[in-house]
């Protein structure tokens, strides 16, 4: 018996943004688009009445803010995951669109696979942030390593500073607790922290816990 297929809607506010992606989607089987919106209230409209398992969201939409829609999605939609689209890679965009409640973001340079990829994670109850989008976040917050974690890396050090296990982060990201692990011991040995605790620490002197690792949505 095949899986239901993810259901989705669009919003953007570029109707051939929306045809695009809706077109292109409407070749994977595994996916279907319930919904198209070029306003946030049209998209609330269609929420509420689909219920969709994910809202593809630009951060950018006329009338109400990338943020607030977040949160009126989450309101009105409360079993959406939420994932951003969007053309902007500023470590603000990103982050404030995590804690507001988005479950990924991905830039618009974006492969369509990798696009599925995202949505197929986020539906799953992970969370997905694109290349690009990992770039910008290590570029502006680890500057000052002596060693740069990869965007990997930096996703777990996220996730360890906000206090989840090996066990729930590799739930989370779709990988072994050996893998996990792996990454934390690697992560101690770039920073030079010797626990767990230090690694903590030093996510929030540096300012990793306050924003990014505070807003990951809980896991479990």
């Amino acid at each position: 018996m095949m899986d239901k297929p993810i259901e989705v809607l669009l919003v953007d506010d570029h109707p051939l943004v929306l045809e695009g992606l809706k077109a292109i989607l409407g070749t994977y089987g595994n996916i279907a688009v319930v919904g198209t919106a070029g306003y946030v209230r049209r998209g609330l409209d269609i929420a509420r009445t689909v219920q969709p398992r994910v809202v593809v969201l630009d951060i950018n939409m006329p009338e109400v803010n990338g943020m607030d829609a977040i949160e009126l999605f989450r309101r009105e939609a409360p079993n959406a995951r939420l994932l951003i689209l969007s053309m902007h890679d500023s470590r603000e965009y990103i982050s404030t669109s995590v804690m507001h409640g988005a479950s990924g973001y991905v830039l618009k340079d974006v492969s369509t696979e990798e696009l599925v990829v995202a949505i197929e994670a986020v539906a799953n109850g992970g969370t997905y942030f694109s290349s690009g989008v990992s770039a910008a976040l290590l570029q502006r917050r680890m500057t000052s390593m002596m060693q740069p974690l990869t965007p990997r890396e930096y996703s777990i050090l996220l996730l360890i500073a906000a206090g989840h296990s090996n066990k729930h982060i590799a739930e989370a990201l779709s990988i072994a607790a050996a893998t996990v692990e792996t990454h934390r011991k690697r992560i101690k040995k770039k920073l030079g922290v010797g626990s767990t605790a230090e690694l903590t620490r030093y996510a929030i002197q540096h300012g990793l816990a306050k924003a990014e690792a505070a807003a990951v949505p809980r896991i479990g």
